[in-house]
């Protein structure tokens, strides 16, 4: 049957004809790819970590808190203590207009 003789079907478009499409073949590559290297993590395959890992992770938190033991001076301790203060006023002031306004 003739394509002519078919009724338009109005539920499908027509399909613009392009006459610039090149036929293509998809080219397999000749030489693989070498897998990337092995990333060394701190965990074993089991998931647990490593005596190196867990090591350097203690040394790093004692090494952090005698930093902040060297850094605790004198001032430091009134300028925390002036910090407190003004914040217990400031939690006060707060607290007072509150009530003022009935909250």
């Amino acid at each position: 049957m003739p394509e002519s003789e078919n009724p338009p079907d109005p539920q499908r478009t027509p399909v613009p004809v392009d006459d610039d499409i090149v036929d293509a073949e998809v080219v397999e590559p000749t030489a693989l790819t070498p897998p990337p290297p092995a990333v060394s993590t701190d965990y074993t395959d089991q998931g647990v970590p490593t005596l190196d890992y867990v090591r350097d992770k203690i040394e790093g938190r004692s090494a952090t808190a005698m930093g902040w033991e060297e850094l605790r001076t004198k001032e430091v301790e009134e300028a925390e203590k002036k910090f407190a203060e003004r914040e217990e006023k400031g939690k006060a002031k707060l607290d007072e207009l509150r009530k003022q306004l009935g909250l």
